[in-house]
């Protein structure tokens, strides 16, 4: 369960970088991380921590709380929720 929450949120972090028309590079550097970095939390190959999580929301120009729900509800429609607690 815990890859599909990794992978579910690197889905989210990716489509908002593609509605942003941001590269991974030019989101890494808005966010101070490595480019590869970015690359394996949108694999969902990397466990990020909260406040690199914060700090790729903040150069989305989202909240780490709107990041957080979208994880959540995608998780919902593929029901895997339930599985988590």
């Amino acid at each position: 369960m815990k890859k599909q929450v990794e992978m579910c949120l690197g889905d989210q972090i990716r489509s908002e970088r593609y509605r942003k028309n941001l590269s991974q590079l030019s989101l890494s550097q808005q966010c101070g991380l490595h480019r590869s970095y970015i690359g394996l939390i949108e694999r969902g190959e990397k466990n990020i921590t909260v406040i690199n999580c914060m700090k790729v929301a903040n150069a989305l120009g989202i909240s780490l709380s709107e990041l957080i729900a979208r994880v959540e509800s995608s998780l919902i429609s593929r029901d895997c929720l339930a599985e988590v607690s």
